[in-house]
This record gives C-alpha cells, sequence and structure tokens, in this order.
C-alpha cells in the first residue's frame, strides 16, 4: 500500500484523526497546489476551477475537525478523484 492509498484510508476512517500536513500530502498527491491566503486561509487547486478548495488552517491545533473532513472526502468524491 503505497503512503497516497494510506492517506486516503486513513481520511476516510471517520474514527482517525487527519492533520493539516496529511492533508496537504494527500491533496498534493491527487494534483493539487496550495495557495496561501490571508491569514489562516488556504486554497487547494488543480487547474479546475469547480474543483478549488477552500479551507482555514486548523488552530490552535493541527488537526481537522471532523465537518472539514467530510467536505473534504464529499468534494474529492464529486469531481471522481475518490
Amino acid at each position: 500500500m503505497s503512503k497516497q492509498e494510506k492517506l486516503l484510508a486513513k481520511l476516510l476512517n471517520k474514527q482517525s484523526g487527519f492533520t493539516w500536513q496529511e492533508l496537504v500530502s494527500l491533496l498534493k498527491g491527487l494534483g493539487f497546489s496550495q495557495i496561501e491566503g490571508d491569514g489562516s486561509r488556504v486554497k487547494f487547486s488543480n487547474d479546475d476551477p469547480q474543483a478549488m478548495i477552500n479551507l482555514h488552517k486548523p488552530h490552535p491545533g493541527n488537526e481537522l475537525k471532523a465537518y472539514v473532513k467530510r467536505q473534504v472526502i464529499e468534494h474529492l468524491k464529486a469531481e471522481g478523484l475518490i
């Protein structure tokens, strides 16, 4: 199992935590580039304006909230990436 497959399995596991760095690594592996915005805003783009993912970096911790994980999963499924 590759690193990307392990990260994807961890993202899809509702019981496991998922860190910001793991998300960045997964999305970059899926062809997204990271675009820093103001403050903690970050966009992930794969050259398709419809597929852009807009998020805030988690703070003060590094772990994603459950609703953010759900949004990312739903977005990736809608785009046919998972």
